[in-house]
């Protein structure tokens, strides 16, 4: 059957589509079928150039599917469009173009390689969860929605997580998602059948397995002495945050929640990131009016959270800036600084310019309301404050990294403070809700979300948000829970991304399988020319 030239672009790109609706909010499973549908693109790339044609196959695959993915690019450069508003459809464009090369460099090596027979799906899986493991890797790398978090965290695949970590779920997601394009390709029917049974049982095993790890911890677990938290949310609109005239009212309406009455005194408050639109310096010096309303806010044996932007001074008159979470304790008159995070992985464009000098002399600058780009802190380590379990913050977007979120001693909770305003009423608040809670699933920790305007939550060990806990988009209020035990250490968390290692030694064994077949297959053995491995 002859088709038109535009037939393969257009369902490469509609396939990728498909892939992107499968993740939340969306969610809509049958899109991972799109995977299957990249694979057939790749199967008939043809012409006289067909490694450049799978190129073309893979970045329109990965255009479509980044273009669901992160649409929500525009919105940050919204809030002051003024001065952003022009790169808001560059932005759009060269994120999801840029980030679609990855896509086009496996559909490149996936059609270099030319696997054989039933073994295709599991070479696919291989080629492209690499892939997606450098685009999570590459200068500072963007793993946001790989293609293991299209389940919703806290489902019964998502806990697969637990042993093989979100870039092992993204192989085991696109080996099962590609095996239905077997079906179409010019393969053994025994194998085919074979294939599908082996599918059915990967899918089944899936899904019980995670549901047998929910079933074990049906309701979530609390320690004797687990702390109260206040997590405060104040809805503070990202386009009037930063006008100075509008201080006093955003500190007010974070002070109101954090003292709402409550039912018993919460232990520990936390305010997200960038809470407050000025350095925490000039906030606590002497003299400062906000300093003793700070200090009148936290009680005596309270432990204060607060995301903040701090200064240092680097000699010379010049200062360097942090995006950071302080931990405020009360000394009788006095208010104390317990403890400070700095962010150390920092968003790019948003908070730092790459190139900066050069960027400058173009006119353009990061998005950060600060004189000069904010400085990466050292690597995570866990805080260890009085009278609160050990914490391992992460700021905003470090939560999309699953290597980031326990290094060192293991600690009792995850807080991840995160400005979700910048994505306003778009996908991508939920998106990283998805992502973020990811990081419980892997390391086994409960997780504390704070965020200015939703969504804020309470999330388990197991990747669920607890029943009532949560604050969503446009909600003014606050959260009060008691802190989640954590669950037994899991195997992610001991071994990181080895086993992840293995599914790709896995993927190169089935290509090295399909080679060998192939070369020991002779005409005498009678296969038709229609049905005949390829």
């Amino acid at each position: 059957m002859i088709r038109p030239r535009w037939y393969a672009p257009l369902t490469a790109l509609l396939g990728g589509l498909a892939a992107g609706l499968a993740h939340p909010p969306f969610g809509f499973l049958p899109g991972l079928l799109g995977y299957s549908l990249i694979l057939l693109r790749l199967e008939t790339a043809g012409g006289p150039k067909p490694l450049r044609s799978a190129f073309r196959i893979g970045w329109l695959a990965g255009l479509g599917y980044f273009g669901v993915s992160t649409w929500w690019i525009a919105e940050p450069f919204l809030v002051d469009p003024r001065v952003y508003g022009w790169m808001a459809p560059f932005a759009v464009v060269l994120m999801g173009g840029g980030l679609a090369l990855f896509w086009g460099v496996a559909g490149l090596v996936y059609r270099a390689l030319r696997p054989k027979g039933i073994w295709k799906a599991l070479v696919f899986a291989g080629v492209f969860a690499g892939t997606e493991w450098l685009r999570g890797h590459v200068l500072t790398g963007f793993p946001w929605n790989l293609p293991g978090e299209s389940w919703r965290a806290g489902s019964a695949p998502s806990q697969a997580a637990a042993l093989v970590g979100v870039y092992g779920l993204t192989w085991i997601t696109l080996a099962i998602s590609a095996a239905p394009a077997l079906l179409m390709l010019p393969i053994q029917r025994m194998a085919q059948a074979g294939a599908m049974v082996a599918t059915g049982i990967a899918l089944i095993a899936l899904y019980a397995g995670g549901a047998g790890r929910l079933a074990a911890a049906a309701r979530p677990v609390y320690a004797p002495d687990a702390p109260v938290l206040r997590i405060v949310q104040a809805d503070i609109d990202q386009k009037e945050k930063w006008k100075p005239e509008n201080l006093d009212l955003i500190f007010d309406a974070y002070a109101e929640l954090t003292l709402r009455p409550a039912t018993r005194r919460p232990d520990v408050v936390i305010w997200p990131e960038g809470a407050l639109p000025a350095v925490i310096d000039d906030l606590i010096a002497p003299g400062s009016p906000y300093a003793p309303k700070l200090r009148d806010l936290v009680q005596p044996g309270q432990t204060l959270l607060m995301g903040a932007n701090r200064a240092e001074a680097a000699g010379g008159g010049q200062y360097r800036y942090f995006n950071t979470l302080v931990a405020f304790h009360r000394e009788g008159a006095a208010l104390r600084v317990g403890g400070v995070y700095d962010k150390h992985r920092l968003v790019p464009f948003g908070e730092f310019l790459p190139l900066g000098d050069l960027a400058g002399r173009l006119g353009i600058r990061s998005l950060v309301h600060m004189p000069e780009d904010f400085t990466p802190g050292p690597p995570p380590r866990p805080m260890r404050l009085e009278g609160v379990p050990a914490v391992q913050p992460l700021i905003c977007y470090e939560a999309l990294f699953p290597g980031l979120a326990v290094r060192g001693a293991r600690p009792a909770w995850i807080l991840n403070v995160s400005n979700d305003a910048w994505f306003g009423a778009t996908s991508g608040p939920w998106q990283h809700l998805n992502i973020a809670s990811y990081r419980a699933i892997e390391q086994g920790l409960p997780i504390i979300r704070a965020t200015p305007t939703g969504v804020s939550a309470v999330i388990d060990a197991q990747g669920r948000i607890l029943p009532g806990k949560s604050l969503g988009l446009g909600t003014t209020g606050v959260i009060d829970a008691r802190l989640p035990s954590p669950a037994a250490a899991t195997l992610y968390s001991q071994v990181g991304d080895w086993p992840f290692g293995g599914l790709l030694v896995a993927s190169a064994g089935a290509f090295l399988a399909g080679r060998r077949r192939r070369v020991r297959q002779s005409p005498e053995q009678g296969h038709s020319p229609a049905l005949g491995a390829t």
